[in-house]
């Protein structure tokens, strides 16, 4: 590999010859080779686009050449398509403000815009124009903020709002199947498949409720704070100004945050947002869940739905199948309960007027929304979509679930329902046969109170 000479305030470091990054950025590389990780273009993207706020605003308020504006601006839209990806090659695990990073933006794009403005005549220079009226300590936070916004925007709530979709139409199309419900894993009364998914859907929609309430704290940022919180190096009204701008690019709520202390010194925001995406990961499991006990057997398990077959399930057993969506959308919610108590635990590095795990923040919670809304797709497309309904194995166990007895206690009362329904079970038969054969009640009087069909419509407000 070529090399070029690249000098910072430390001195001269070598450089890759054809890299667009310059000197601060090749110190990080080699002082951080911890795990080949590296942060999210969403979250590249969402520095640079606070690059491109900031020169608009500091070209309005006389601080650079319309020229040097107009030339980020480019750059950052070059760089935002994806083109330059491998330019930004800085570990996750780096100095804990993400200065690092944050500078790799800047000398990126100083070298991208310097292609057209060395022509003009005009100089850039990383630090001097690119971070104007910025800090890693403000740019970083409102980074993190600002690409977990959009990242729900155009990821997670669109993936969640599908999969609600795709539990209500299978839900619609299963109002007539009765099955047995279940509490602790044993027989309860019986309910419709249309209510047991109703139950996932309200789930959903709840934590689309939840993320939606917290866009306007997620979208109110600590830019034009600086260093600490002060706005040292900014011109009056200059953080609201590239919050305006932010609005514009994103089509978000974008606002200056009321105390740029706590944006800056604290991660409270990333650590609610993480919390909210684990309930996400509880709803998405408890759903996975259900549907890998629903579909077990085929034989010996509940066997109640059928699940697509989608691969080979065994490389000894032939013609074994799993339940392989499911699966693998539970260990998507494992991995983000996991990221939620990292970033629970970077939280607590807020030290004075700065949090020093910012980057470990970022990879985690950015991770957590694009790994749910894969999951949540996947499951909508390839589990809840395509599940078929075994009606033979419901109906059988649901003619032989002695609870249905509970319909009856308020006319042989609970001590006498209890021997029925042990009776039923001891000796396998039907409740409403052997409740025949131990009250005084008819056959007809027995199948309308045991109807299951019936008992599950008797939620309040409805009536007959």
């Amino acid at each position: 590999m070529k090399y070029r000479e690249e000098r910072d305030s430390m001195g001269v470091v070598r450089v890759p010859e054809q890299a667009l990054y310059q000197a601060q950025t090749q110190r990080a590389v080699d002082n951080f080779p911890v795990s080949g990780l590296r942060l999210p273009m969403a979250f590249i993207r969402a520095v640079a686009l606070i690059k491109h706020a900031a020169a608009h605003v500091n070209c309005r308020q006389g601080l650079i050449h319309r020229e040097v504006a107009v030339a980020i601006e480019r750059a950052v839209t070059a760089l935002c398509s994806g083109k330059y990806d491998d330019q930004f090659p800085v570990d996750v695990f780096q100095t804990g403000s993400g200065t690092s990073t944050n500078m790799n933006v800047n000398e990126v794009i100083a070298s991208l815009a310097a292609r057209e403005l060395d022509a003009q005549g005009f100089h850039i220079h990383p630090n001097d124009q690119v971070n104007m009226g910025q800090s890693s300590n403000d740019v970083i936070p409102s980074a993190i903020q600002l690409s977990a916004a959009v990242a729900l925007k155009e990821q997670l709530q669109p993936a969640l709002g599908e999969l609600m979709a795709a539990i209500d139409r299978k839900g619609e199309s299963l109002a007539a199947v009765v099955k047995t419900g279940r509490t602790h894993l044993m027989d309860a009364m019986p309910l419709t498949l249309a209510q047991e998914l109703s139950g996932w859907s309200a789930q959903i929609g709840a934590n689309v409720a939840r993320l939606q309430g917290l866009m306007p704290r997620l979208c109110a940022l600590p830019i034009g704070g600086t260093a600490i919180g002060t706005g040292v190096n900014t011109a009056p009204g200059y953080g609201a100004a590239v919050a305006a701008e932010l609005s514009a690019l994103t089509a978000l709520p974008v606002t200056v945050a009321d105390n740029l202390f706590l944006g800056i010194s604290s991660q409270d925001m990333a650590v609610e947002l993480s919390g909210q995406l684990k309930v996400v990961a509880v709803s998405l499991m408890k759903i996975s869940n259900d549907l890998r006990w629903m579909n077990s057997g085929p034989l010996s398990g509940l066997g109640e739905i059928e699940l697509e077959a989608l691969q080979p399930g065994s490389s000894i057993m032939p013609g074994k199948v799993n339940p392989v969506i499911p699966e693998a959308v539970a260990m998507v919610c494992a991995q983000v309960m996991g990221n939620d108590t990292t970033i629970t635990v970077a939280g607590q590095s807020g030290n004075f007027q700065l949090n020093v795990m910012l980057p470990l923040v970022a990879y985690n919670l950015l991770q957590s929304i694009d790994l749910l809304a894969n999951a949540a797709r996947l499951l909508a497309q390839k589990a809840i979509a395509g599940f078929a309904v075994n009606h033979s194995k419901i109906e059988q166990s649901l003619a032989r679930n002695p609870i249905l007895v509970t319909a009856l206690n308020p006319v042989i009362g609970y001590q006498r329902a209890a021997e029925i329904a042990k009776r039923a079970y001891r000796e396998g038969r039907p409740v409403l046969e052997v409740a025949e054969e131990m009250t005084t009640l008819s056959r007809s009087e027995l199948e309308k109170l045991l109807d299951p069909k019936g008992l599950t419509d008797n939620l309040p407000g409805r009536s007959g």
